[in-house]
C-alpha cells in the first residue's frame, strides 16, 4: 500500500526549512502532497501560482504541489489522504500546531497529524523573517533556494 501524506502551508516563500521537512517526510511516506494555502490571513506576498511554482521548480521526486482553499481536512478527504505532516521549529510552534491538530482531529478522526522537527540550522527561520531580511538587503543565501532568492531580490529592487 502506498503511503501518502499532505504537508500544508502558505510557503510565502518556501524556505530551506520547508524543504528539509519535505525531504524528511519522504523518508516516511512514498508520496507527499505539498498543499499551498490560497487563503492566508497574512496577505501573501507572492501569488498562489508563484508559490506553487517555487516548489515545483525544486523538482523533488514523489512530490505533488497543489493549491488549496478552505479547511485542510476537506482537502485531505478530497485527496484521500489520512496523514498531515506539520513542521515544528520551537516549543512555541507546538502550542499552535497542537491546537490545530486537535481541531482537525475533532472534524475528522480518521486524519492523523505527524510532527517533524526542523533541522536545527533552520529552527529560527520563517517566511516572514526571510521577506524582512530580503526587503532590507540582508543576506538570505543558503536560507532559500537560489530561484526564490532571485525572485525576492527582483521584487524588492
Amino acid at each position: 500500500m502506498t503511503k501518502i501524506a499532505v504537508y500544508p502551508g502558505s510557503f510565502d516563500p518556501v524556505t530551506n526549512g520547508h524543504i528539509s521537512i519535505i525531504k524528511r517526510a519522504l523518508r516516511v511516506f512514498d508520496h507527499l502532497i505539498v498543499a499551498v494555502s490560497q487563503s492566508d490571513p497574512k496577505k501573501p506576498f507572492f501569488t498562489i501560482e508563484e508559490r506553487c511554482d517555487f516548489i515545483k521548480s525544486l523538482d523533488l521526486k514523489n512530490v505533488i504541489v497543489k493549491p488549496f482553499d478552505g479547511l485542510l481536512v476537506n482537502f485531505c478527504k478530497t485527496e484521500n489522504v489520512q496523514v498531515m505532516v506539520r513542521g515544528l521549529r520551537a516549543v512555541s510552534d507546538f502550542d499552535y500546531e497542537f491546537q490545530l491538530a486537535l481541531a482537525n482531529r475533532r472534524m475528522d478522526r480518521d486524519i492523523e497529524t505527524i510532527f517533524l522537527m526542523t533541522d536545527y540550522k533552520y529552527s529560527y527561520l520563517s517566511s516572514s523573517l526571510i521577506k524582512d531580511m530580503a526587503k532590507f538587503k540582508g543576506n538570505i543565501e543558503g536560507l532559500v533556494p537560489v530561484h526564490v532568492n532571485k525572485a525576492l531580490q527582483e521584487r524588492f529592487s
